[in-house]
């Protein structure tokens, strides 16, 4: 088959499918036109998921007559004015957007500049460009694209529902929104009702604010603010706290020099950073912006511009898992307020209907269950369980401590009450805390076996007679193999037989530990470990399910200076705001807000 030319519509298609992949693409490739235009509002309206019409206007420099004619043309662009790749400080550069969308749709596009007297317009139809003629427009750009694809049906075919196009527009535009909070964004289709993010301050408070507009208020109370960066690469931005997370890793919003990607480099330095305080089904919620040397930066590394190449990748990751790192190790001793949110609303009774009111009907009055029935299940029941005559109160051991009146001025308080030998209460100048013992105690443990580790290795206790352990054959070559990591733990084991292991010494943090429950629990975590993880990170994952066996179980009786001493230790211990599986180790409930339960605010 002889070589031949393409025609130039056929190149333009071509070309088009790789930048225009769905109408969020043309959505993305438009406003950052906008933004590299100089713009301070940009409204994008669309209509049937952008099939049908996406339309970005803008109050940017706009083009002259000369510029909007070639703007249309393949490899035609304003933002490399000394064509240096190596130094791209725009969010486009390829010049590629616009003539591949006009061989798609049909493109209109009308701008006028501040040297011109009035605006100008040029149509692209299928590749077909019109003349430019005079048009009417008080200042920017605005671009229409109507009938997407229509010049390519195949690839309507791929396209998802419009709900589901319409959401990934809104997610280009928020990602976009998020890197420039000095512009006002307003974004508004059939699909949902209009969303405007009117442009805020300068500074980390309007970046703050932009954010919280964007991802929610509760990102916005539980966020902490993240600086770092070393050899002129920077990390700011905002992390969550470890106990507000979200099921999957959507909520991981990453930019480089403004531009927004999805690069699994900095994916796995936030992960990485978060593996202390995390389980693997719970994923962290952070918006990271981070500023490099254009030089050490490959943005063309992708049509699409999404991702992105580093040349010293090292020092990216390790700077992102460092600023988060002492970010986190600064403010987990906080708990995110959805924690307290959530008790605030269990202590709420269920809504009644209006009649007569009848204490034994009251949806507050707890239903003690017969034989096989179930057991209290909420805070409601619990709080009026104490005036039911005739029946036990939520625990008839929690007893009132009496403690220096100093203590209430410490950040979680003075203990007052142990309720079902699990939960310490607390009393604090402004509220109550409820701390689960266990929960703390285990990120106490932890976070001494990680010193301990690093500085001398962990002490051990030798057992009086070697405990033997039976397990799978399997499990008994993977205890054998990781031994020596073991050791710096202080667990000593050997293989004792072919489906046995003898345990000899024990961390001496633990204390009486069970050793046959230890060994069986790391068996399983070591089976399901991943054997690309850093040696640092699995011998965490030994460290945690040590802390686990060695921390102040769930249902031990505990004395009023042990409590306060806990509460004391908690203080003092970093990341104790979680346990080592992300759950949080204490709720606060604010004064004000227990007032507001009983109708005094």
């Amino acid at each position: 088959m002889p070589v031949r030319q393409l025609a130039e519509n056929v190149v333009n298609r071509i070309a088009a499918g790789e930048v225009v992949e769905r109408p969020a693409s043309v959505v993305k490739e438009l406003v950052e036109n906008a933004l590299d235009a100089g713009a301070r509002r940009i409204e994008v309206l669309t209509d049937g998921g952008g099939r049908r019409l996406i339309r970005v206007t803008d109050d940017g420099d706009g083009m002259t007559r000369a510029d909007l004619a070639l703007a249309v043309e393949r490899h035609a662009t304003s933002k490399l004015p000394d064509d240096d790749l190596m130094t791209i400080a725009t969010l486009g550069f390829r010049g590629e957007a616009l003539p591949s969308i006009g061989s798609v749709a049909r493109l209109t596009i009308t701008t006028r500049h501040a040297a011109e007297p009035n605006a100008w317009s040029i149509t692209v139809d299928a590749g077909a460009k019109s003349d430019v003629k005079p048009a009417a427009l008080s200042e920017g750009t605005r671009v229409e694209v109507q009938d997407l694809f229509y010049a390519t049906p195949a690839r309507l075919k791929f396209l998802k529902t419009d709900r589901t196009e319409a959401e990934a527009i809104r997610d280009v535009v928020r990602r976009l929104a998020m890197s420039r909070p000095d512009v006002a964004f307003t974004l508004a289709g059939e699909e949902r009702a209009p969303v405007t993010w009117g442009a805020a301050l300068p500074g980390a408070a309007g970046q703050l604010a932009r954010l919280g507009e964007v991802l929610g208020a509760e990102f916005r109370v539980n966020a902490v603010a993240v600086h770092g960066g070393r050899e002129g690469l920077s990390v700011e931005g905002y992390a969550a706290l470890p106990t507000y997370t979200k099921g999957n890793g959507l909520s991981q919003y990453l930019f480089v020099n403004g531009r927004p990607v999805r690069d699994r480099l900095m994916l796995g330095a936030v992960r990485g950073a978060y593996a202390d305080y995390l389980p693997r089904d719970r994923h962290p919620v952070v918006a990271l912006f981070v500023a490099v040397d254009p030089r050490e930066l490959d943005v063309n590394v992708h049509p699409a511009k999404t991702e992105v190449r580093f040349r010293d990748a090292g020092l990216v990751r390790s700077s992102i898992v460092r600023a988060l790192q002492e970010t986190l190790a600064r403010d987990a001793q906080r708990a995110a307020t959805t924690g307290g949110d959530a008790t605030i609303a269990a202590f709420r009774p269920n809504a009644m209907p209006r009649r007569a009111w009848d204490w034994r009907a009251s949806p507050a009055r707890p239903n003690y269950p017969t034989e096989g029935a179930n057991a209290l299940t909420g805070f409601a029941e619990v709080a009026q369980a104490g005036f039911d005559v005739g029946a036990p109160s939520v625990d008839a051991r929690a007893a009132a401590l009496e403690a220096a009146p100093d203590l209430g001025d410490r950040p979680l308080g003075a203990a007052r009450a142990q309720l079902h030998e699990t939960y310490v209460v607390a009393q604090t100048r402004d509220g109550i805390v409820i701390v689960d013992q266990h929960a703390a105690h285990e990120r106490i443990v932890y976070e001494r076996m990680k010193a301990a580790l690093e500085q001398s290795g962990v002490a051990r206790q030798i057992l009086l007679i070697p405990e033997i352990v039976e397990l799978d054959e399997a499990d008994v070559e993977r205890l054998a193999a990781r031994a020596n990591e073991l050791a710096k733990f202080g667990l000593v084991l050997e293989p004792f037989g072919p489906g046995a292991v003898a345990v000899s010494e024990t961390p001496s943090l633990l204390g009486e530990v069970d050793a046959q429950a230890l060994v069986r629990d790391l068996a399983e975590h070591i089976a399901e470990w991943d054997e690309t993880l850093p040696l640092e990170r699995r011998l965490m994952h030994v460290a945690a399910t040590m802390a686990c066996h060695g921390s102040v179980r769930a249902g031990r009786r505990l004395r009023g200076e042990e409590m306060n001493a806990l509460l004391r230790e908690m203080e003092a211990t970093p990341n104790s705001g979680q346990c080592n599986h992300g759950r949080p180790t204490y709720v606060e409930l604010k004064l004000s807000d227990i007032e507001r339960l009983f109708g005094r605010k």
